[in-house]
C-alpha cells in the first residue's frame, strides 16, 4: 500500500550550493548547510508557520508582491468562519453583519493593493454606507468592523504596519446638526399596561416568555434557549444559566436568577425533558387548533356535528402539515417571538375597539424594551450597578443605553432649591 503523501514539503539537498532547501508554492527557499543543527532549525519553524493557512498564504505569494484588498477580505473571511461557527445549520449572526459591513469594500477596492489602502480610501466606503441611508450609528459599526480587518492583517504580517495606524486617524460621525446622516430611533421602555394588554392575546408560550423578561431582564436570546436542564432549582432563587451568552467570549459567566413570581411563570413547562426546549412553537400550534372552535365567550351547546366537524379540520390540518415544506421549529427565534408580540398587539387593538370605540389603541413594541424596562426599574430602585448586574453587562455606562435616566432625584433638588 502507498504511503500517503505529506501535505508539508519535504527537507532535501540543494547540490550546487550544499545548501537545505524547500519549494513552497513555487518558490525555493534556502535553509543553510544541509543537515546542519540549524537548517533543521529552519525547517521545522517553517512546517510549523505552514500549519497556519495565513502563514501559508504569505509564503506562497512570489516574492516582493502584495496581496490586494479582495486576498485579504478572503482570508479574513475564512478566520472569521472559525470565530463564529455556525449556530443550529445558519451562520452566527456577527458573521453575518461582517460580511454586510465589507461588501461595499470589496465592491469598490477589490483589486487594490491592501497596503494602499489609506484613510481617504476608507471614508469613501463610508460614504457609500451612508447613501444606503443607514443611521450614524450602524455606519460607525461597519466601519469599525473595516478597521478590524486591517488590524488583524497587520497582526498576521499580510500588511505593512502605516496601513492600520492610518484608518485609525479615521473618527467615527459625530452627531450632524444639518442632519445629512439619519439618526437611530432610541429604543424606549415598554409601559407594564401595554405589556398587560398584550398577554391575554398570545398564547401561554408567548406571554410566559413575555412575564420572564418583565421580571428578570435578559435578552430575547436567552429566554428563547431556555431548557429544564440549564435550570438549578437547589436553592430558594432558581439559577438559569444559559449555554450561550453575548459577553461569552470575554470569559464572563452569564447567571440569571429566577425569583418565585418567575419560578411560577415557568414551572408549567418544567415537566418536558431537560434537553427540550421549554417553549416550543409547535406546542402553541396545536393548542390553538385543538381551542379554535370554542369560543371563550361561548354560552351554548356544542353538537356532536361540530365535534365531527372539528375532527375532520384536525385531520386536514395534520395532512396540510405534514405536506408542508415549512414545519413549526422546535423553539422560537427571535424574528417569530417578535412576530407573535406584534400580532398580539395588533389583535388587542382589534378586540378592544370593536367592545369599546374610544378604547386608546397600545404601540406595537418588540421584546427588547422588556430589557430597557427592566433596566430603567432596577436603577432606579437599586442603583446602576444592580441593573449592571441584572443585564449582564461588562461595563456599568452600557446601562445608559438600557436605562431611562431617574429624573426623580435632579427634580426634587430642583423643587428644593430652584
Amino acid at each position: 500500500m502507498p504511503r500517503p503523501k505529506s501535505p508539508f514539503p519535504a527537507y532535501r539537498l540543494h547540490r550546487t550550493s550544499g545548501q537545505a532547501r524547500v519549494i513552497v508554492g513555487g518558490r525555493h527557499i534556502y535553509l543553510g548547510p544541509y543537515d546542519s543543527p540549524e537548517s533543521r532549525l529552519k525547517y521545522s519553524q517553517l512546517i510549523a508557520e505552514l500549519k497556519d493557512p495565513v502563514s501559508q498564504l504569505r509564503m506562497t505569494q512570489p516574492s516582493g508582491s502584495i496581496l490586494t484588498v479582495a486576498q485579504v477580505l478572503v482570508v479574513y473571511l475564512e478566520y472569521a468562519e472559525q470565530e463564529y461557527p455556525a449556530e443550529n445549520g445558519k451562520p452566527h449572526k456577527e458573521f453575518i453583519c461582517i460580511k454586510a459591513a465589507l461588501k461595499p469594500l470589496a465592491e469598490l477596492y477589490h483589486d487594490l493593493p491592501g497596503n494602499e489602502f489609506g484613510p481617504k480610501k476608507l471614508k469613501t466606503v463610508r460614504e457609500k454606507l451612508i447613501e444606503a441611508n443607514l443611521c450614524r450609528t450602524e455606519v460607525n459599526k461597519r466601519v469599525g468592523k473595516i478597521k478590524r480587518v486591517f488590524k488583524w492583517a497587520v497582526g498576521e504580517e499580510l500588511l505593512h504596519p502605516s496601513v492600520y495606524e492610518g484608518l485609525r486617524a479615521v473618527d467615527g460621525l459625530r452627531y450632524d446638526p444639518k442632519k445629512r446622516v439619519r439618526e437611530s430611533t432610541p429604543v424606549r421602555p415598554v409601559a407594564e399596561e401595554t405589556v398587560e394588554l398584550t398577554l391575554a392575546y398570545v398564547s401561554p408560550q408567548v406571554a410566559t416568555m413575555i412575564r420572564l423578561q418583565w421580571l428578570t431582564g435578559m435578552r430575547p436570546g436567552e429566554v428563547l434557549a431556555m431548557k429544564p436542564s440549564l435550570i438549578d432549582q437547589s436553592g430558594e432563587v432558581w439559577l438559569y444559566q444559559p449555554n450561550a451568552h453575548k459577553n461569552q467570549w470575554r470569559g464572563h459567566q452569564r447567571v440569571i436568577p429566577l425569583g418565585p413570581q418567575a419560578q411560577a411563570a415557568v414551572q408549567p413547562f418544567l415537566s418536558r425533558p431537560g434537553d427540550r426546549y421549554l417553549f416550543s412553537p409547535a406546542e402553541a400550534e396545536q393548542e390553538r387548533h385543538d381551542n379554535r372552535a370554542v369560543h371563550r365567550n361561548r354560552r351554548t351547546k356544542v353538537y356532536p356535528c361540530e365535534l365531527r366537524a372539528r375532527e375532520k379540520r384536525k385531520a386536514k390540518a395534520a395532512k396540510r402539515a405534514a405536506k408542508s415544506k415549512r414545519a413549526r421549529g422546535s423553539h422560537y427565534t427571535p424574528e417569530s417571538y417578535r412576530r407573535a408580540i406584534a400580532y398580539g398587539v395588533k389583535k388587542s387593538n382589534r378586540e378592544r375597539l370593536q367592545t369599546d370605540a374610544n378604547a386608546v389603541k397600545i404601540p406595537q413594541w418588540s421584546p427588547y424594551q422588556l430589557r430597557h424596562s427592566f433596566a430603567t426599574r432596577l436603577r432606579k430602585t437599586h442603583g446602576v450597578e444592580a441593573a449592571q448586574v441584572g443585564l449582564g453587562h461588562a461595563r456599568t455606562n452600557v446601562v445608559d443605553v438600557y436605562a431611562e435616566k431617574n429624573l426623580h432625584m435632579i427634580v426634587e433638588i430642583a423643587g428644593k432649591v430652584g
